[in-house]
């Protein structure tokens, strides 16, 4: 029991709306800087959870699974002209599909190494295949697109609904080690002896700027929700079809699925896309959320004892990740400060990029760090799927 009732639908969805709200306001304090507004949503909602504010599961919270998940992947997508990601920053593009590479073989080996238990035999969620499946193929998505992938691989794989605890264990985790990756991204170009073994390149100046974009308003606002919903409609029809010639591949490539007609008009019609102002903005309240949902389904105890396997397989995975991408890196003639904004917007997502970028005086590299995210949202779901598809067991 909780003080505000699991079939209190509104005042559910009210309370995930204000830990987001608190969340966003906390990111402006000092310590709010530091650990980032998604943790601050997380802590508080798994501290909500667990002083039984609210419910640990909510008919709301699989209203959130079904209707805010799958909209989050075009409000990202928006922007998304493959055109100009490939053409106007190649040498970027090619970093990020390295570090991308490295976090698939990161994902590989630290599972390989570490495997996870399965489902207990005769539960809801061993119908589902194997946890170490769909963990394998969650780490890769937010490793390579971010939250919004995070998000498709749980749902995709139903994760996030059957497990709520080791999902929450999981999120928490990839968050810790997400902020102290970031520190060392920071530190690496003082590393004289690592800074030796790249080629030296000037990024001072002003490289490939964004298209200024039209203002946010009422209009801009409801014509981006309505042209997610239109794809993320199209998309379940699909999806739909889909399971009707071949059993429940639609519900495992659905957000792939979406992912891939949401791309088509940002590639085709940049313009006429760049004039939906708001979308990316909706996108991360929404992702906020979608954390604090997640988060409420942890409980401490069990949170806690599934910390332990978890610490050692984020470690290794991010430990390979960096070796390929600054290995293959090297041998390409990339750039340090290239592979630190590539491996920085394949970890932690399109916003920090382009902010370490800037405040390392990188200032050619900061439009390519906000546009190869936006790449990893585009294909971190695709590529997650086919590992969680063709992982055995």
């Amino acid at each position: 029991m909780s003080l505000i009732p699991a079939d209190n639908h509104l005042a559910v969805m009210a309370a995930l709306f204000a830990i987001a709200a608190l969340a966003f306001l906390l990111e402006k304090t000092k310590i709010g800087k530091l650990v980032t507004g998604t943790v601050m949503a997380i802590f508080l909602a798994i501290l909500a959870s667990n002083i039984r504010l609210i419910p640990s599961s909510a008919p709301a919270y699989d209203f959130v699974w079904t209707y805010f998940v799958p909209v989050l992947i075009p409000l990202f997508l928006m922007k998304a002209d493959l055109r100009k990601i490939f053409f106007e920053t190649s040498r970027m593009a090619g970093a990020f599909m390295i570090a991308s590479l490295g976090t698939v073989l990161g994902a590989v080996i630290a599972f390989a190494l570490i495997g996870l238990p399965d489902y207990p035999a005769g539960t809801a969620a061993a119908d589902l295949g194997t946890r170490e499946a769909a963990a394998v193929g969650a780490f890769t998505a937010t490793y390579i697109g971010g939250s919004v992938n995070y998000g498709a691989l749980m749902s995709s794989t139903g994760l996030g609904e059957a497990d709520p605890s080791f999902a929450s264990a999981m999120t928490a985790v990839d968050n810790l080690y997400s902020g102290f990756f970031l520190m060392l991204l920071a530190l690496l170009p003082g590393w004289a002896w690592l800074s030796r073994r790249f080629k030296t390149v000037d990024h001072s100046g002003e490289g490939v700027q964004m298209e200024k974009e039209d203002p946010i308003t009422p209009a801009s606002l409801t014509l981006s929700l309505a042209y997610a919903l239109v794809i993320v409609a199209i998309g379940s029809l699909i999806a739909d079809q889909l399971d009707a010639i071949w059993d429940d591949a639609g519900r495992k490539w659905k957000f792939a699925i979406i992912s891939v007609l949401a791309l088509i008009p940002a590639t085709a019609f940049p313009k006429t896309m760049g004039r939906l102002s708001g979308g990316y903005e909706i996108g991360i309240g929404i992702s906020f959320v979608f954390f604090a949902m997640i988060a409420a389904g942890a409980d401490v105890m069990s949170l806690i004892s599934q910390a332990p396997i978890l610490l050692p397989l984020i470690g290794i995975l991010l430990v390979v990740h960096a070796v390929v991408l600054f290995g293959v890196g090297s041998l390409a003639r990339l750039s340090l400060p290239e592979l630190i904004t590539a491996s920085n917007a394949a970890i932690l997502g399109a916003t920090t990029a382009p902010a370490l970028a800037a405040a390392k005086g990188w200032k050619d590299l900061v439009t390519p760090g906000v546009l190869v995210g936006v790449l990893g949202y585009a294909i971190g779901t695709p590529i997650a799927t086919l590992v969680f598809e063709f992982w055995p067991g």
